[in-house]
């Protein structure tokens, strides 16, 4: 098990593939914790599709995801090699709110 943080990039749309019914919706968040962002491909496959609907752009989120690998022989004989991040969990990161120690009330101040 890994996890990702990031901001919600691209929030793509649940789409059905095949005569299956087989449901992927794909996201990008974009790492912030790093000198050079990245940009990363998240999927979400079958009932995990509906964990982003209550996530907007711009959200911060962790996604706790499965790396998974693969194998396809081409027509020429050549092996292709592919990998997925499907996500299996997402949740908000709240950002600790900074408090400032001024008083609201301008009243307040001692010396008024």
């Amino acid at each position: 098990m890994s996890q990702i943080q990031g901001k919600i990039k691209v929030l793509g749309e649940t789409k059905e593939y095949g005569a299956k019914g087989f449901l992927k919706r794909e996201i990008v968040i974009t790492t912030s914790d790093e000198k050079y962002p990245q940009h990363i491909l998240i999927e979400f496959v079958q009932d995990k599709t509906s964990l982003v609907d209550a996530y907007n752009l711009g959200d911060e989120i962790k996604v706790s995801i499965n790396i998974q690998g693969r194998s396809w022989d081409s027509p020429q004989g050549e092996t292709k090699y592919f990998n997925s991040l499907q996500a299996w969990k997402i949740e908000g990161v709240t950002q600790a709110k900074q408090e400032d120690n001024f008083p609201d009330d301008e009243g307040d101040m001692p010396w008024d």
